[in-house]
């Protein structure tokens, strides 16, 4: 005979009331029906004695469960009993509790910087890196130039005119850091014109790219040109950045005026406003092709139609010179006003030139049929040149990239890429699309065939860049790369990274192995996934951020250069350049933010990352 189960039949319909809600009105009838069953208790005293309570309690919980507000008029269809209480407030279920959020994501959240928190966070933590590179700056080397951060000093090596404070300010106004905002404002308002005034010689490139681009940026963003925008209430009034932008303008005004031809000399004297060309006579092609941005936008703003004027010139000279399937040499001669030289590279000395065609003509409203339509025309030709004269594979992994010649198309071909060629992914995106998404641009049918080349391969040169940072023991880049080809290579020259797919594939030299802080790279991921919306892009962008901060983030504050990106831990150079906090930075934070701040479709970026209104008409 089989042993009895541990239960009995009964127990399989069993209602258990730990895992299963029930009503109050069914719980007490089934307390009435067991009552009833067992035995019958209201036949003894303490039967009903028990009964009584049982009543006397539901009536108790029935009337204390009145809310506050349950004394205002019932709404049609709600049960309520006496004293106003509804049974539906009663037996419904409590309310569940949001997800609690850190409270990074739940500040950023509120902030309505990113709608996602894991790149919100992310944008955070570049706001933290410009704050503490700020720090830094702010107590060892307050109106230099540059910090020297294991140095703990400042020194002046781009005239002495303050550029991290001008280069930084925008970045700041940005971010939303208002204390940064006032502190760099009250430096300018305080000491900016006076600086002017008594400095001796700059260098016109770097100098409005860096100093009058960022008065100009940060008077726009600050509320001027008729309040089109306005980022922050902190610092001074938009004028005194204006009016400062204006003196130094003035002044800058005589390497046009003093040059005999359009093509003007490269170095300045502030003080007097006198002008000279550099050391050998020759301006560099990129910098006299790379200022129309900031004097055009000065001139729409002043009333005065000068600074556009000679700035125009230059770009409307060049047009009349020969080229090389659209491409130029890298030197200019002020005197005779032609190319000198066959060096062609989109490197330094070269780079920006490109640049600045596009965005010239974007930023005069990027109409077709213009006055300023040569100059769309004379950058569509230099892309085709750059595809046709200038890209090439590497072996044995096929990276695209982009070499030199620097003997003329006639010339042996170079496989050498410098970090400043980075910018070129970008520029070929936003030529492409007019700072459109790439969706929006398809659907309205406003890609040629060109267009949508231009965009595969800036694509496809924004993986090189990328991999030159992947390529090495500390993922940052160095200052230049060679690419293995056929025709070209060299053993023992690696990165460092053992792990990389692409370690055969660059070659980096002694010399090169350096990392400046360079912003190239992360300015064309930044603009990728803007057009493209490919996340991949912002990936790279954080893997590059963490190496900046694991390697080059220096316990005083501030950041530093590197003096070899393939050993570990690297070499240091004491030097954190203005444009870590001017672009780089800046770059990341818009890369991890909403679409919304700074439109591609609104505004072009100088070659130093200030932010200017496009011309809308």
């Amino acid at each position: 005979m089989s042993k009895s189960l541990p239960y009995s039949v009964k127990d399989v319909n069993y209602d258990n009331a730990k895992f299963r809600h029930r009503s109050p009105l069914k719980v007490l009838s089934q307390s009435m029906l067991t009552l009833s069953t067992k035995r019958n208790y209201a036949s003894c005293s303490t039967g009903k004695f028990l009964i009584l309570i049982l009543i006397f309690g539901i009536g108790c919980l029935l009337l204390i469960s009145k809310g506050p507000n349950d004394s205002a008029p019932n709404e049609k269809g709600k049960v309520t009993f006496v004293g106003g209480l509804r049974l539906g407030k009663l037996l419904r279920k409590p309310p569940r509790l949001p997800p609690r959020l850190s409270p990074d994501e739940g500040q950023l959240r509120a902030n309505g910087s990113n709608s996602d928190p894991k790149w919100a966070v992310r944008q955070q933590s570049v706001k933290d890196a410009f704050d503490f590179a700020w720090s830094g700056y702010r107590k060892y080397a307050m109106g230099y130039d540059e910090l020297m951060p294991i140095s703990q000093r400042g020194v002046d090596g781009l005239g002495g005119l303050g550029a991290t404070v001008v280069d930084a300010l925008d970045t700041a106004m940005i971010m939303g850091h208002d204390h940064i905002v006032s502190e760099a404002g009250a430096w300018v308002e305080a000491h900016l014109l006076e600086r002017i005034s008594q400095k001796d010689q700059v260098n016109l490139f770097e100098t409005t790219i860096r100093v009058l681009g960022g008065l100009l940026s940060a008077y726009h963003l600050s509320g001027g040109d008729q309040g089109t925008v306005n980022m922050t209430h902190n610092g001074p009034k938009p004028d005194v950045y204006l009016n400062v932008a204006k003196d130094l303008a003035d002044r800058l005004l005589s390497a046009f005026s003093s040059s005999p031809t359009p093509v003007p000399y490269s170095d300045v004297i502030l003080r007097d406003s006198t002008a000279h060309p550099a050391p050998g006579g020759m301006s560099s092609t990129a910098e006299v092709a790379s200022v129309q941005l900031e004097f055009n936008y000065l001139s729409a703003v002043s009333g005065d139609p000068n600074y556009s004027t000679e700035a125009m010139k230059v770009l409307a000279h060049i047009k009349t010179l020969p080229k090389t399937e659209g491409l130029v040499p890298i030197y200019i001669s002020p005197q005779s006003g032609e190319f000198v030289g066959e060096n062609i590279r989109l490197g330094s000395r070269g780079d920006s030139y490109y640049e600045y065609l596009i965005k010239v003509w974007l930023q005069q409203g990027g109409k077709l049929n213009s006055d300023f339509t040569y100059l769309h025309d004379m950058y569509t030709e230099a892309m085709k040149g750059v595809r046709h004269l200038l890209v090439r594979k590497s072996i044995p992994k096929g990276l695209v990239f982009v070499g030199e010649l620097p003997y003329g198309s006639k010339g042996e071909f170079s496989p050498k890429m410098d970090h400043l060629v980075c910018f070129l992914p970008g520029t070929l995106a936003l030529g492409a699309t007019k700072g459109l998404t790439k969706e929006k641009a398809l659907v309205e049918n406003l890609l040629s065939f060109e267009d949508l080349e231009n965009l595969k391969l800036a694509e496809e040169l924004a993986k090189a860049c990328f991999e030159m940072y992947e390529v090495t023991a500390t993922g940052l880049a160095p200052e230049i790369a060679y690419f293995h080809t056929e025709a070209y290579s060299e053993d023992g020259l690696e990165g460092g990274n053992k792990s990389s797919m692409y370690a055969k594939d660059i070659i980096i030299h002694q010399a090169d192995r350096h990392n400046l802080l360079r912003p190239e790279t992360v300015e064309s991921l930044f603009v990728l996934y803007r057009i493209t919306k490919d996340t991949k892009y912002r990936d790279q962008g954080w893997q590059i951020f963490e190496a900046f901060e694991k390697y080059t983030k220096v316990k005083t504050g501030g950041y530093t250069s590197l003096d070899d990106v393939t050993e570990v831990p690297p070499r240091r150079r004491d030097k954190m350049e203005t444009f870590f906090l001017g672009e780089t930075l800046k770059y990341l934070y818009l890369l991890f933010g909403d679409d919304s701040v700074i439109p591609l479709d609104k505004f072009v970026f100088n070659t130093e990352a200030h932010p200017l209104p496009i011309k809308h008409t």
